[in-house]
């Protein structure tokens, strides 16, 4: 749900929308591509900070009405239990800046019935996301349960070069084990700014 550095992509993190009370007349989009963020690697602040970085920029474009959740997975930690990207962020359907149902499901969501891609993971701001940079941190696997091996980058507190997280493509383009996979494509070499960007991200 989220995205981290302005410009391109980069680290960028699904946003879904976990509570969603609108009308007809307020903007309808339940999910973005972020267009920007903190530019420090996978180092996203925890569950709470990448959270805010996508309240944040819902906000920013009319849709912070409701609660913004990032599609992140998290290993077990200081007595929590351990987080399920899929379980985080409502239960749909969700459309993009455009109007456009990507997916109504959780389970349409995790099923190659969905709709997402390049012409419809858009920005917040309704925008395709340019360059050649095409990967989401997720740290899960395909069904949208947390990825097998070590916390994903810390739980999302670290920008090292060490450790690494699942990302996937968001055009479903690329290379890896699953290229065509939006959440769960391949590893990061690193959770640096710059390993994530030598991977794909940016």
């Amino acid at each position: 749900m989220t995205r981290l550095i302005s410009g391109a992509l980069g680290i960028a993190v699904f946003a879904a929308v976990a509570g969603l009370s609108v009308s007809a007349q307020q903007n309808q989009m339940s999910f973005f591509i972020p267009s920007a963020g903190p530019g420090n690697g996978a180092n996203l602040g925890g569950l709470a900070g990448a959270d805010k970085v996508c309240q944040t920029l819902a906000a920013a474009a009319g849709a912070g009405n409701r609660t913004w959740r990032a599609y992140l997975s998290a290993a077990a930690a200081n007595g929590q239990p351990a987080v399920n990207a899929r379980d985080r962020i409502g239960k749909g359907p969700w459309m993009n800046a455009k109007g456009v149902v990507v997916a109504k499901s959780v389970a349409d969501l995790h099923s190659d019935a969905n709709l997402l891609g390049g012409e419809n993971s858009l920005t917040e701001k309704g925008a395709q996301v340019q360059g050649s940079q095409h990967d989401i941190l997720t740290g899960s696997q395909a069904d949208g349960t947390l990825q097998t091996g070590d916390a994903p980058c810390g739980n999302w507190t670290s920008a090292e070069t060490t450790g690494g997280a699942m990302v996937g493509h968001h055009n479903k383009q690329g290379g890896g084990a699953a290229p065509m996979s939006w959440n769960a494509a391949h590893s990061s070499k690193g959770c640096s700014q710059q390993n994530l960007i030598a991977t794909g991200g940016n």
